[in-house]
């Protein structure tokens, strides 16, 4: 190993020195995680920690039966330190000792004069007499000159290969930490993850406890009311029967006197029925028909790839890996569909429904219907059953015609819709009980509505101007009402679309608040960030793949896909979060004219066919 310069060495130094000592390694131990320390240092440490932890990674590591010492020794490591000690060991000994370099090996009083050509080594006077004399030969220093090119040259490539390596060697460092900081992360975010899951878990469980005591109240205070109405009567008839057998005994003039008393008492209770039991309704408890809360996934994300040293020539690279793989899908590739289940029919009875539009689905598997038509809202289970119905009433009992549904954190559902003369943000419950009340600006457009959970902000399409000058914008409200942004009347923040949205119809928003807004009229869907600014646009007016057709209903999947009822085309569409067309989720032979989508929790899409009046959910789409 050529004498390395001071930065190289230096570097190398670096790499070769124990983080718990910060001297080059000493009989250097391999830890499972792939961190190496000094043999002496992991035993020190072990004395104090148990169990032993990684000093860097933190990670547990158990011990062979003989301790440090049977963990994997690094003999690389081992050398490199013992060869980096010679080389600084010789460095300072050429420095204390005077050079004898020029003297002759075999004549060690003699110095070097000449240089032999024909044997390629410097000899003295001596040896030049004895056994060079016939040779050709130059001078030590023109012979060290033509020398010096060829091994500058194979200097200046070993340094340069050190260098590579060097770089390697503090990528893989910058690695290593940056690993280290993403899984701390990933650890944070799975603890909170889970802490606001059982924080929601322990809500409802004191909920239905909560239920739970107030009915076993109740059916507590219907026997002992019961208990009260019959020991009173008990008491009655028991005094009269023990007054008549007391006067029995007395005498039979006594007796004579108070057989009407007891006449009239035993026949009050002699047409009085007996007793029935009391009527008590235990509550029971079952639990919900749905998979087991998802706490979230951990996903695989790809790295940029290591530097590698310099490939000697001729290498090639054999293959490569990509991230994501999807097996044999290709792109606009149109896929088998899956099992489908269609909900409804025309009509207004239970179960059926005039223009149904806007729909969403529950954490718990529900799914809500705006019967626009019948002017009510309808909830059916995703295995098709129903489960209830409520009008979409105001506070002043005035029917609503309901456009689009959403669900807020609380599970509280918000309905956009609107009366002959106004319109309206109705909260309500899942009983259909009104909560809150905004008024919107009459503008005889539909509406879209979302809900931003992260910043849990309620968001409202709203279309300005006049036919053919119409302009989108988006009402931004706080659940409770207060204004997000003073103005004069509304407690409302209003966000402008730009880039020409015209006339926005339905709305979502992913995990980090950005908005997906459909638009009507240009036919294409709209993404800005969380206070309004244009990210970019996809779609556009066709019939091919990407392109769309009057889009309404928009919501987006557990990947972040983001899915579109293509109702002018009778499909429904996905396409991932760039705006990139990934597949036909429906085509017009499943559907008539799809209007609002909504993804369920267990992975089932639910879309509603504003043609054919009914729903539609896909099992595993």
């Amino acid at each position: 190993m050529a004498s390395a310069p001071s930065s190289l060495r230096t570097q190398l130094m670096e790499e070769l020195t124990c983080s718990i000592c910060l001297e080059l390694f000493t009989r250097p131990k391999e830890l499972p995680c792939g961190h190496t320390f000094c043999q002496d240092c992991l035993k020190d440490l072990a004395e104090v920690q148990v169990p032993l932890q990684c000093p860097c990674c933190r990670r547990q590591v158990r011990l062979p039966p003989q301790g440090v010492a049977g963990l994997l020794d690094s003999h690389i490591i081992a050398n490199m330190c013992e060869r980096l000690r010679q080389q600084t060991s010789l460095s300072g000994e050429t420095r204390k000792q005077p050079q004898s370099g020029n003297r002759c090996s075999s004549h060690p009083s003699e110095e070097f004069k000449v240089y032999c050509k024909q044997c390629r080594i410097p000899v003295c006077d001596q040896c030049l007499e004895e056994a060079h004399d016939d040779h050709r030969t130059t001078t030590i220093k023109k012979a060290a000159q033509e020398r010096s090119l060829t091994v500058q040259a194979l200097i200046n490539e070993g340094r340069s290969i050190l260098e590579s390596y060097l770089s390697f060697l503090r990528s893989l460092r910058e690695e290593e930490k940056m690993l280290n900081e993403k899984k701390q992360q990933t650890d944070k975010n799975i603890i909170q993850a889970y802490n606001q899951m059982v924080k929601k878990l322990t809500e409802k469980k004191d909920h239905l406890l909560s239920k739970v005591v107030e009915n076993q109240r109740e059916n507590l205070d219907r026997i002992q009311n019961e208990r009260d109405r019959v020991l009173a009567d008990l008491n009655e008839l028991s005094a009269a029967c023990d007054r008549a057998e007391q006067n029995l005994k007395q005498g039979w003039v006594e007796f004579l006197s108070q057989q009407t008393a007891l006449t009239e008492v035993v026949r009050k209770y002699r047409g009085k029925a007996a007793p029935t039991p009391v009527q008590t309704q235990p509550a029971a408890f079952q639990p919900t028909d749905t998979p087991v809360p998802v706490l979230g996934q951990v996903t695989v994300q790809s790295l940029p790839s290591t530097p590698t040293p310099a490939a000697p020539a001729t290498s090639n690279v054999a293959g490569r890996v990509t991230g994501h793989h999807h097996g044999n899908k290709r792109q606009g590739e149109r896929q088998p569909q899956n099992s489908k289940l269609t909900i409804g029919g025309p009509g207004s009875g239970t179960g059926q429904f005039d223009y149904p539009l806007g729909v969403a689905v529950s954490d718990e598997g529900e799914i809500y219907v705006a019967d626009r038509g019948n002017q009510r809202i309808q909830v059916f289970t995703l295995q098709g059953a129903f489960v209830r119905q409520f009008r979409t009433a105001l506070p002043c009992g005035q029917k609503m015609s309901p456009q689009e549904v959403a669900l807020d954190g609380e599970r509280k559902l918000w309905v956009v819709g609107g009366t002959p003369s106004a319109e309206f943000a109705v909260q309500y419950n899942k009983q259909g009980k009104v909560l809150k009340t905004f008024d919107l600006q009459k503008t005889g457009w539909d509406r879209g509505v979302a809900v931003d959970t992260r910043r849990n902000l309620i968001l409202v399409t709203q279309t300005t101007g006049s036919l053919g000058h119409t302009h989108g914008e988006v009402l931004v409200f706080r659940p409770r009402g207060t204004p997000v942004f003073k103005q004069a009347k509304n407690p409302v923040k209003t966000v402008r679309l730009q880039q020409g949205m015209k006339l926005p119809r339905n709305i979502t928003v992913d995990k980090v608040g950005n908005m997906f807004v459909t638009d009507w009229d240009n036919h294409c869907v709209y993404v800005y960030n969380e206070d309004g600014q244009f990210l970019f646009k996809f779609g556009g007016e066709g019939r091919g793949e990407g392109q769309l057709q009057w889009p309404s209903g928009i919501c987006t999947d557990r990947e972040d896909n983001i899915i579109v009822a293509d109702s002018g085309n009778r499909r429904v569409e996905m396409f991932d979060k760039t705006g990139r067309f990934l597949k036909h989720v429906t085509t017009e032979t499943d559907i008539g004219q799809p209007q609002g989508v909504a993804m369920a929790t267990q992975g089932q899409l639910v879309v509603t066919d504003y043609e054919k009046n009914s729903i539609i959910v896909f099992q595993n789409f």
